[in-house]
């Protein structure tokens, strides 16, 4: 579609691969602050210094990781020690348990039990980490080999989910396992000329679930189907935003109501049932490019403040906007 000669793509996907990153275990900072951040070093008002140090030090992980993958540098437990030191450089801390002293910002293995939450299930034994971290290794090196001079994208793009699942299953790390795992993804995917998948901050909770359930089921496939809805979802919503950005007239909505909700998600919603209400929640999230759950809480929500309301039955119905000059 040209976007790539018209933009710098790959670098602004890349802040948005990291910032949503970072959303996911807790940062505030916005894609346009780290921006700021990134390239003129301007700090972002009233956010902390150790969110902006994660976003950093992630960014610094990725760049290394991407020079790792031009060169199709094998993975190896110090490969993946010395990227975990470059995402926990100036947020992790150092730790003495009874099994040991360990760095987490020299992406030292973690010497103590770790549990998914309060009263949650226990990870892997700390006896076991490095053996199975090695194993690990060992078959994605495998896997990657024989994916490497295939055009078999499905297949590498679902290495890529397997890796990301495994990494946090095995938990190697006391902190940064997470965005240690989307980093390892997103190397297979650089590695094999593959779009890089980002899980949005607004799909949080459902990416949670879905590694949950893959490691109650012992099974990748509940996470494998999360992950490439997730990628067709913000794929589909990047090339409709870059072609209503290049074809389409400005929509001026006068005495919009969602203009003053804060949440960007509902603006969009709103905007696109002003267009057409006819859509299902399938269609409405492949607009938008989030979950059809999180379509479905916000068309209730925007039913429940009065703004739109649903006209026939669920199946064969459609949704209008209620009243365009109501004040929220």
């Amino acid at each position: 579609m040209g976007i790539a000669e018209q933009i710098d793509y790959q670098k602004f996907y890349l802040y948005s691969l990291i910032t949503h990153s970072t959303a996911i275990e807790g940062s505030t900072v916005t894609e346009i602050e780290n921006q700021l951040l990134f390239d003129e070093g301007i700090t972002a008002k009233g956010r902390s210094l150790q969110e902006q140090m994660m976003n950093l030090d992630l960014k610094a992980a990725y760049e290394h990781s991407m020079q790792l993958a031009r060169k199709h540098a094998d993975f190896s437990v110090d490969m993946l020690k010395t990227l975990s030191a470059l995402v926990m450089k100036n947020t992790g801390s150092r730790y003495n348990t009874p099994n040991g002293s360990f760095d987490a910002s020299k992406g030292d293995l973690r010497l103590l039990g770790v549990t998914a939450g309060t009263g949650g299930q226990s990870y892997m034994n700390i006896q076991k980490v490095p053996g199975k971290l090695a194993e690990f290794c060992q078959l994605t090196n495998e896997h990657r080999r024989q994916l490497m001079d295939t055009d078999n994208l499905i297949d590498q793009y679902l290495l890529s989910f397997d890796a990301h699942c495994q990494l946090v299953t095995i938990h190697p790390w006391v902190d940064g396992n997470g965005r240690m795992s989307r980093l390892v993804m997103n190397y297979l995917q650089y590695e094999f000329g593959l779009v890089p998948v980002k899980i949005v901050k607004e799909d949080k909770a459902e990416y949670i679930q879905a590694l949950v359930e893959a490691r109650k089921q012992d099974s990748f496939e509940s996470f494998r189907e999360f992950m490439m809805g997730e990628h067709i979802r913000n794929l589909r919503k990047e090339i409709e935003e870059f072609k209503q950005s290049q074809y389409a007239d400005p929509i001026i909505i006068a005495s919009d109501p969602i203009n003053t909700f804060s949440d960007p998600i509902k603006q969009q919603l709103y905007q696109a049932v002003l267009r057409d209400g006819s859509l299902n929640y399938a269609g409405y999230a492949a607009l938008i490019g989030v979950s059809e759950a999180t379509i479905k809480r916000r068309l209730n929500e925007l039913k429940k403040e009065g703004i739109i309301v649903r006209i026939g039955s669920n199946k064969t119905g459609h949704w209008e906007i209620k009243n365009t000059k109501k004040g929220h």
